[in-house]
């Protein structure tokens, strides 16, 4: 299933659009062995990712952006 949505950093105020795709089961290629196997996270009005996973790291959360990665995989992993 593919879940969007924005989310405002808690510690910068920066919102970030997300998209993700997740299951219901948990899986090898899913972060952290869990249920997300795609993420993509970037800064509202810009056009280039500050994270990207497709069943592995392509470019990895940053310190600017770990707050909102973990708000997302609380919510969806």
């Amino acid at each position: 299933m593919w879940s969007e949505g924005i989310i405002t950093c808690p510690l910068t105020g920066v919102k970030y659009e997300y998209w993700v795709k997740h299951y219901e089961e948990r899986s090898p290629f899913g972060i952290k062995g869990g249920r997300i196997s795609k993420l993509t996270l970037r800064k509202v009005g810009e056009s280039s990712d500050v994270v990207n996973y497709d069943r592995g790291w392509d470019i990895k959360p940053t310190d600017e952006v770990k707050a909102v990665y973990t708000i997302i995989l609380s919510k969806y992993n």
